[in-house]
């Protein structure tokens, strides 16, 4: 499954803004560590919020144990942040989140990152802050292999689930409205409850990103009996979420990138979670994007990337 889409390079631009300027706000006090950061330093622990059943960004593994792309991310960020800190040790501690409480984990403190597959958009923007791009998706459609549904218009009048508080969810709303399609729109709480209305005959189709679908389909081995179909019903630039308005935490969270851009781990990294097997036996084998590549190079802060 090669995921191949033409983002409009505005798009590119507006998430990387929302990175950048989190980070470019200058000077944490100098008297002492942000909140967030202070915080981790007494605890001396780092919580991160992750999801059950996004594949291959957050998910649990065979034992139950949170794994995944975005994790990984996340793991190197406590790197950074232990350097920060002056402690090498800090302990993980992983919190569920979904995709209805994740912003508000954020914003109330109950996790420091959110290591998930969450879009950065504007509007978010304006409450949490971002990491530097680390994936580009888009909202598709999944539907029973048999269904005669190539797009969003053969769904006239039927049933559509999305997950409830994604962007998916505001896109096939949009959607509806613009051409009239008399959609039932429902909400399930999680991507994994949102699959199994489609498969258990409740749902017509299943609306979100387009890497989420194939991850799903992939681990409930389902190639035969489901398909994603459709054109891009909307463009979705995900990053590592964390709590706005403080300019240390950004630094180090983008100063965390960098270091994975500079050591050129970044695409290895991509490669780990969507070219080879997942450690839960699945293959994905989504080749990684030319934007993405790109967005990746803009990380290497190494001498040979100025050459």
């Amino acid at each position: 499954m090669r995921l191949s889409m033409a983002i409009p390079g505005g798009l590119l631009l507006a998430a990387c803004l929302l990175a950048t300027g989190a980070a470019a706000q200058t000077g944490g006090s100098e008297e002492g560590l942000s909140p967030t950061l202070s915080a981790i330093k007494s605890s001396h622990a780092v919580r991160l919020g992750y999801r059950e059943s996004s594949p291959p960004f957050s998910f649990l593994d065979q034992s139950g144990r949170p794994i995944g792309y975005s994790l990984e991310l996340c793991e190197a960020i406590v790197e950074e942040i232990g350097v920060e800190v002056d402690d090498p040790n800090l302990r993980i501690d992983y919190v569920k989140v979904t995709s209805d409480d994740r912003i508000d984990a954020v914003l109330q403190s109950k996790i420091d990152l959110e290591c998930g597959s969450t879009t950065a958009n504007a509007e978010r923007g304006k409450r949490v802050a971002f990491s530097p791009l680390m994936f580009v998706a888009g909202t598709k459609l999944m539907v029973p292999k048999g269904a005669a549904v190539s797009g969003v218009a053969d769904l006239k009048g039927r049933t559509v689930v999305v997950t409830k508080g994604t962007t998916n969810e505001q896109a096939m709303h949009a959607v509806d409205r613009k051409l009239s399609l008399g959609l039932n729109i429902v909400t399930a709480p999680d991507h994994e409850q949102s699959f199994q209305m489609v498969n258990d005959g409740k749902a017509d189709a299943f609306a979100t990103d387009d890497i989420l679908l194939y991850g799903l389909i992939a681990r409930h081995k389902a190639q035969e009996y489901f398909r994603v179909v459709g054109d891009y019903l909307s463009y979705d630039p995900y990053g590592i979420m964390f709590r706005k308005g403080e300019p240390q935490l950004a630094a180090v969270v983008e100063r965390a990138f960098r270091r994975l851009g500079s050591n050129h781990d970044l695409v290895p990294l991509y490669n780990k979670w969507f070219v080879a097997r997942l450690p839960t036996g699945e293959r994905l084998n989504v080749p990684i994007s030319p934007q993405l590549e790109e967005a990746f190079k803009a990380m290497d802060d190494s001498a040979s990337a100025n050459n």
